[in-house]
């Protein structure tokens, strides 16, 4: 006769052995699962949280919003760059107007020089009757200073009845010491035989009695 286990050994073992197939069928159920889901063309599983998160740049923000932060930044700097560029040309053309500016203010500032000489002295003489109003030409006073002393600032006539009365005709324009201090002008050395104010105090005379000196022709 064969052996038989008793009733209570045969179900626990049957509670073994189905605990054991259901682990086993659990396992295979459980690859089939991870099986459907890795391969293409079956049904579609919700999505790993892996799978829907976005790579992020070194600055926090994700990638393609950092891209386009990254040209921001880039063309604010650039903008930044051109604009200093042209403050600085601003910058650089003012300080060239300001010398220029300056150095003009300089040569107007600075006095005019003439040639010392018979020529200079004629200039010179007709820029300050130019600013006392007295007429005059180069040509009238040139003419009258060669008939007077031959352009001699020196000249002195010792022989006419000026010199007679002990006031004697000197300078370029043989003025006498009472004409010339009537008629000096400003600006001009108090000096009867100085060039310069020699002739604008001539002028001025010539001016006041004749209407100008280009009108004087002779002894006057």
């Amino acid at each position: 006769m064969p052996f038989t286990l008793p009733r209570s050994a045969r179900i626990a073992r049957i509670t073994r052995t189905h605990t054991v197939a259901t682990a086993v069928l659990l396992a295979a159920g459980a690859t089939t699962a991870l099986s459907v889901t890795a391969s293409p063309g079956t049904a579609h599983a919700a999505p790993s949280r892996a799978s829907i998160v976005q790579p992020v740049s070194a600055n926090g923000l994700p990638v393609a919003k950092a891209k386009a932060a990254d040209t921001t930044t880039e063309s604010k700097a650039v903008q930044s760059v051109a604009d200093r560029v042209k403050v600085t040309a601003v910058a650089e053309q003012d300080r060239a107007a300001e010398q220029e500016a300056s150095r003009s203010s300089e040569r107007t500032a600075a006095p005019k020089r003439y040639a010392n000489n018979l020529d200079g002295w004629i200039r010179e003489a007709l820029d300050i009757m130019k600013t006392h109003d007295i007429p005059g030409t180069y040509e009238g006073l040139h003419r009258n200073i060669m008939r007077e002393s031959s352009g001699n600032p020196n000249a002195v006539n010792d022989w006419d009845i000026n010199a007679i009365n002990g006031i004697p005709s000197k300078g370029l324009l043989q003025v006498i010491q009472p004409t010339f201090d009537a008629y000096h002008v400003p600006g001009t050395p108090h000096h009867l035989t100085d060039p310069v104010a020699n002739i604008t105090a001539a002028a001025n005379y010539a001016a006041d009695r004749y209407g100008s000196i280009d009108n004087v022709n002779s002894a006057y």
